[in-house]
């Protein structure tokens, strides 16, 4: 028999094996208090580093003048950078600041030179200099993790917006700048327009972005581009004529005021106005003016809306029309740094002749312009015409404007009013010409006369059916009217059909002129990496830096298997992943 002791000094008896309530009574606690141990991902971050990083992505939007930078899922970005002088000085340089900096005598500019301190990047290759180009990407980007991101770069996917259309050895600078300064693991190419028909809500359309060297139109099906077209009309070029005018108004500030009706300069000449000077007074004072054709929002013009508001307020036609032209004749006074420090008085009229010479440019002829340099109404026109029927109807009711050039006030608007006009007087006829605008002229009387006789007969059947005493029908004029030109006769059975077949299915607007507002490239690709849907072209680190652009595969669409489709085009987007054996520069190739 054991003892009171003996059973002290064992902890459980021999014969009983431990359990889980013997443990409950019987075990001591802790000699003193302690931390529980936590599993930490690594020896630098909080236990949801880890997670974050693989669930979270950058996007980053490289345009010519500006770089744009975020977190996947937000509406807009965190910074936008640009690459002027200002923005390229060494550390300790801090001459922008000093009293007579602004007055200080600079190299003044040409017409060819326009703008060219101030991008990143241009499309002619011949006289850039690629490793400055490298320099000024990698200041922005350090810039925009430094400042703006504040994490590390090592660990983040990257998701890229650039142009559908950008040379190789671009993007052979860029991908190598960001593998081996920054060391992202991966990097998602994603197309500009696609991303704004995303972000629009939208699976086709037309999209015009109105950028700074070139305004480019692609019309997009299905997330796919189906055709695109470009010309050098774009903010560059009203930029150029802004500094024109105020080169003239600077010159002729003693002698006389300018008029409103005075041409802009077309010369080679220097022009003696600093480019922020010029770009600061296109942003916030350039607009573009209503067409005096017959439009389809013409009642929405200016002049008429100032109307409407006078005549709610109990003013008179007469005084409507004096209230107008004061808004056109009204004076703005501008300081130019130019010339004296005493402001000059400008007609607000005149800051619509730039937008209306660069872009629109009535006056012009077509034959006597090249296909770099068509205006803007022109080229929506003929980007619509190229494209198939149905694809036609889809993008005519979904036009897409995006860009810096989008936000001037009254343009949007004046480009639908163009188009509109233009399909109502010739249609979708491709063929350009005096005979053919005569042989369509001759068209429209031959229908113009027969509307009017089978109008005239069916008032006179009207009349006859009222009268008491019908005539013999033997008598009647035989009708006139072809039997194309007759009402067609309803059918039943079809309509029965058709709204059987339009039950559960949204009605879809086609074959009208209309735009459609969107967030911007960067909003959808934000939206797109939110949703973690992966892109053609994925670029990882250790590929590209083994084999370069080499190693990209040329094929521009993937290809599609009956199990799993993967077909939404080069540069866009997909549910399902490429082959782990190598990738494509899809629509860059």
């Amino acid at each position: 028999m054991t003892t009171p002791a003996e059973s002290l000094d064992r902890p459980y008896p021999s014969a009983v094996p431990p359990t889980v309530s013997n443990l409950q009574h019987t075990a001591r606690g802790p000699t003193s208090p302690h931390t529980p141990v936590r599993g930490i991902s690594s020896s630098f971050s909080s236990p949801l580093a880890g997670y974050r990083a693989e669930e979270e992505a950058l996007v980053f939007e490289l345009g010519a003048r500006y770089l744009r930078a975020g977190y996947a899922g937000e509406s807009a970005p965190r910074c936008s950078l640009t690459f002027g002088p200002e923005d390229s000085r060494r550390v300790g340089d801090y001459r922008q600041w000093l009293p007579s900096y602004e007055q200080r005598l600079r190299k003044k500019a040409t017409a060819d030179r326009w703008g060219e301190k101030h991008e990143l990047w241009r499309m002619d290759l011949r006289e850039v200099d690629l490793g400055l180009v490298g320099d000024k990407l990698e200041r922005a980007l350090r810039d925009a993790y430094s400042r703006y991101l504040l994490l590390d770069s090592k660990t983040r996917r990257l998701v890229l917006v650039l142009p559908s259309v950008m040379p190789h050895a671009l993007i052979s600078v860029l991908l190598t700048c960001l593998f081996t300064n920054f060391l992202v693991p991966s990097i998602t190419i994603l197309s500009g327009p696609v991303l704004s028909i995303v972000a629009g809500g939208l699976r086709s359309g037309l999209v015009v972005d109105i950028g700074w060297q070139e305004t480019t139109l692609t019309g997009i099906y299905e997330y796919r581009e189906v055709q695109q077209s470009r010309t050098t009309r774009a903010m560059k070029l009203v930029t150029l004529h802004m500094a024109q005018i105020l080169h003239d108004v600077s010159r002729d500030a003693q002698k006389e005021p300018i008029n409103a009706h005075d041409n802009p300069r077309t010369n080679d000449e220097d022009i003696d106005v600093e480019f922020e000077h010029a770009e600061e007074v296109t942003v916030r004072l350039a607009w573009c003016r209503t067409s005096g054709r017959d439009l389809r929002h013409s009642d929405e013009s200016l002049e008429e809306r100032v109307a409407s508001l006078q005549l709610a307020k109990g003013r008179s036609n007469n005084e409507n029309t004096s209230l107008t032209d004061e808004v056109h004749d009204k004076r703005i006074s501008i300081p130019l740094l130019s010339s004296s420090t005493k402001p000059v008085s400008v007609p607000f009229s005149t800051f619509s002749k730039p937008v209306e010479s660069a872009l629109i440019a009535h006056d012009s002829s077509l034959h006597d312009l090249d296909d770099h340099e068509q205006l803007l109404p022109h080229l929506l026109y003929k980007a619509l015409l190229s494209l198939p029927p149905d694809v036609r109807g889809l993008c005519m009711s979904r036009i897409v404007f995006t860009g810096g050039g989008s936000n001037i006030p009254g343009l949007k608007s004046r480009l639908l009013d163009e188009l509109s006009c233009t399909v109502g007087q010739r249609g979708w006829d491709p063929v350009w010409g005096k005979a053919a605008d005569k042989y369509r002229q001759t068209q429209d009387e031959v229908a113009n006369t027969r509307n009017a006789a089978a109008t005239k007969l069916q008032s006179s059947i009207k009349t006859t059916e009222d009268t008491e005493d019908p005539p013999d029908p033997s008598h009647d004029p035989p009708s006139t009217v072809p039997a194309a030109g007759e009402p067609q006769v309803p059918d039943p059975i079809e309509d029965k059909l058709r709204r059987e077949q339009a039950i559960g299915n949204p009605a879809t607007i086609s074959g009208v002129v209309r735009g459609v507002e969107t967030l911007g490239a960067w909003a959808g690709a934000s939206l797109v990496a939110g949703m973690k849907i992966k892109g053609i072209v994925e670029v990882e680190r250790e590929v590209f830096l083994q084999h370069g652009l080499a190693g990209a595969k040329r094929e521009v669409d993937v290809s599609v298997s009956q199990s799993s489709r993967q077909s939404l085009g080069a540069g866009y987007l997909r549910a399902g992943g490429l082959d782990k054996a190598g990738w494509t520069l899809g629509r860059w190739a």
